[in-house]
């Protein structure tokens, strides 16, 4: 069995795991999906892509919350977008710090708190839980791989014979 093939199988599993999970304790099972998509595409694995993942994804969620409040003091619509054009600038220059230069995490978490209105109370669980979520299903589908492919031990073929 393939890496991929692994990786599909528990990715499914938990899939449905997290459907479940998001619902029994009210989380936003989008923005969970969206964690879990944001570990699947850091640039680094295991515990420190997870870490990233969830580090970039809070930034995220406050650089948005800043856009929001600095934007309904502003009143007018127009400082709004000049506001916003400030802060994704900030949101890209962060990435000179090593545990906040995934781009792509800090967006995904402002997005996530835009589409949700501004609840960030409801975004960062799923988030977190969600980014979670991507590593048990990447590191549980190389786990598998590794069980179905490891080479058979010396009893084993002994046995065979």
């Amino acid at each position: 069995m393939s890496v991929l093939v692994a990786i599909a199988i528990t990715t499914g599993i938990l899939s449905g795991i997290w459907g479940w999970v998001s619902v029994s304790l009210g989380l936003l099972t989008w923005a969970g999906f969206l964690g879990c998509t944001t570990y699947f595409a850091s640039p680094q694995d295991g515990v420190k892509g997870l870490a990233l993942s969830v580090a970039t994804n809070m930034s995220g969620v406050f650089w948005a919350m800043v856009i929001i409040q600095l934007s309904t003091i502003a009143g007018a619509e127009v400082i709004g977008y000049v506001i916003t054009g400030i802060v994704a600038t900030l949101m890209c220059v962060q990435a000179k710090q090593t545990w906040l230069n995934y781009i792509p995490g800090t967006f995904v978490g402002s997005c996530a708190t835009f589409a949700a209105g501004g609840d960030w109370q409801a975004v960062i669980p799923a988030l977190i839980v969600g980014a979670t979520f991507g590593f048990l299903m990447k590191a549980s589908g190389l786990w598998l791989h590794q069980k179905i492919n490891q080479p058979a031990s010396a009893m084993e073929t002994a046995k065979a014979d």
